[in-house]
């Protein structure tokens, strides 16, 4: 009689429930993946958890729950990549591992799977992130002990301790069959019963724990069929989730103005982040406001604004070099006299003279993380920062950021660019965005910190950037000390005070160049910034 199709995809009998017996697989020839895969496959996967460590965070964390998830996870990327996908026979399969064969029934039974596919096959990248998110979720599930209780868990490291018994038997025997080549007749006679001995022990115990494995998968059976709603939402939140924090992923990655294409793990592991984080989320959203309104602020004010050209001289510098030699780049022969003089930095070239002799250099920017910045403010602080970084990645400019709070508070100092072309780096971005100590205010520590940067050669005149709500006073004898500073070093003190709520310019207005005020926490509110670094 022929059967209707139906989405459910029901277990195949359990090995050795017949009556009578049949040969047994080996245990160390079962699998612990229930999709069959290529090398491919395994490479891609293999690939993606280098780079991911939150899939491999989640990898060690279900295999404390249950034994061999990681196969579970494969299955789980197996079934959102392969185009045709072609489930193994339940013979082929360690009885431990019968679990995952259930829960990927009912995760294939979800209408919302079909469409997740649909986004996820042949795509790395969204099949990796996919099979975190749902991963992550069905591993909650597991953890609330709803569709299996945490005695159902036992059973199955009973199975796997069960197995691995078996196997070490099976290598005994094998032992056993290698040495016997090499024995002599009476040896040979011992080496023969031996094997015998241990490949009836372990037909037996294999029989036996194919049957505790039957027994246990109909209880499971029974037990997740009554809570089958359950991977509704799992599934449904990862359909929901996956375009969403793709989206913000390349946003953040464009943002932040890292440049490049970041490998799929690397991009997996930010679709994560933003999946899991709103703060997150908020600031990419004001980060991209904010980059477009310094982008175009800066394209109307021409850097040079406060520079005049008053002398032509030799060099290299190809921003500044007369259009006589540009138009040298033409001809075949004076392109060669071009390189040439290029290397020998004789070209001709205007020179500039400015009255600003402040700022232009590494950026440092002190950010206040005390409790009074909780919120928007914190939001807005770390987009201003992340827009100044794009800012300073165009411009060649290393960026130092130092989060502070109270002075007992140890401070947040991160270098945010310091990679190849000044790109910047999504870790650091990262612990920057994520980090918010709270506290009291102490704006002594940071600014020390800042000063201690520009004695060093990379950072030296450079400019500080200090963002606060203002609400802190400073000692007298300090004061003094840090203006002498200032003078010795030449560097320009930009303040950005959020006056939202409760502020107040205290002894900003003593140490500062220049004070920005903020009464509205949007992303054209920084536009004196961007154009005064």
């Amino acid at each position: 009689m022929s059967r209707s199709p139906s989405k459910r995809r029901p277990l195949a009998p359990a090995p050795g429930s017949g009556s009578a017996p049949r040969p047994l697989p080996r245990i160390s020839q079962l699998q612990h993946s229930w999709v069959e895969t290529d090398s491919y496959d395994r490479a891609a996967f293999r690939s993606l958890k280098s780079d991911s460590p939150s899939l491999q965070e989640l990898e060690r964390s279900g295999g404390r729950l249950l034994p061999h998830f990681e196969g579970f996870l494969f299955d789980l990327f197996a079934l959102l990549f392969k185009m045709n996908v072609v489930m193994r026979p339940a013979e082929a399969v360690a009885p431990s591992a019968t679990l995952y064969r259930i829960l990927i029934d009912h995760v294939r039974a979800n209408d919302a799977f079909d469409t997740l596919r649909r986004q996820t096959v042949l795509d790395e990248m969204r099949a990796g992130l996919a099979t975190l998110l749902l991963g992550d979720r069905l591993l909650d599930l597991l953890k609330s002990e709803r569709p299996i209780s945490r005695g159902d868990m036992l059973d199955f490291w009973a199975l796997d301790q069960q197995e691995q018994e078996i196997e070490a038997r099976e290598a005994e025997a094998d032992t056993a069959a290698e040495l016997r080549g090499q024995a002599n007749p009476a040896t040979q006679r011992q080496l023969d019963e031996l094997q015998q001995r241990l490949r009836r022990e372990t037909d037996a115990a294999s029989r036996r724990l194919n049957q505790k494995a039957s027994q246990v998968r109909q209880s499971i059976n029974e037990n997740v069929d009554r809570q089958r709603v359950r991977f509704d939402a799992p599934v449904s939140s990862t359909l929901n989730d996956l375009e969403d924090s793709q989206q913000e992923a390349e946003s953040w990655s464009r943002e932040v103005g890292g440049g490049g294409r970041a490998s799929a793990g690397a991009q997996i592991e930010l679709g994560k982040k933003l999946a899991d984080n709103t703060k997150l989320k908020k600031l990419a959203k004001m980060v991209g406001r904010m980059r477009t309104q310094a982008l175009a602020l800066r394209q109307k004010l021409f850097e040079r604004s406060n520079e005049e050209m008053y002398e032509v001289g030799l060099g290299a510098e190809i921003s500044r070099l007369l259009p006589q030699e540009l138009l040298a780049l033409r001809h075949p022969l004076l392109r060669r006299d071009f390189a040439r003089r290029f290397l020998d930095r004789s070209l001709s070239q205007y020179s500039l003279r400015g009255t600003d002799t402040k700022g232009r250099g590494p950026m440092i920017v002190c950010i206040d993380g005390s409790s009074s910045m909780s919120g928007d403010k914190e939001i807005w602080a770390k987009a201003v920062s992340l827009t100044l970084l794009d800012i300073a990645q165009r411009q060649r400019r290393l960026f130092r950021s130092i989060c502070f709070s109270s002075a007992d508070t140890p401070l947040q100092i991160l270098d945010l660019n310091r990679q190849l072309r000044y790109v910047a780096d999504l870790n650091q971005v990262f612990a920057l965005a994520e980090y918010f100590p709270g506290g009291g205010t102490d704006f002594q520590k940071p600014l020390d910190a800042a000063l201690e940067c520009l004695h060093e050669s990379r950072f030296k005149h450079g400019d500080v950037v200090f963002i606060t709500d203002g609400e802190c006073g400073v000692d007298p004898n300090w004061l003094v000390e840090f203006k002498r500073a200032k003078e010795e070093l030449a560097f320009g003190l930009v303040s950005v005070v959020i006056d939202v709520g409760s502020s107040s310019l205290g002894a900003l207005k003593d140490f500062s160049d220049r004070i920005t005020t903020v009464t509205q926490l949007t992303s054209e509110a920084g536009k004196d910034i961007f154009v005064a670094v």
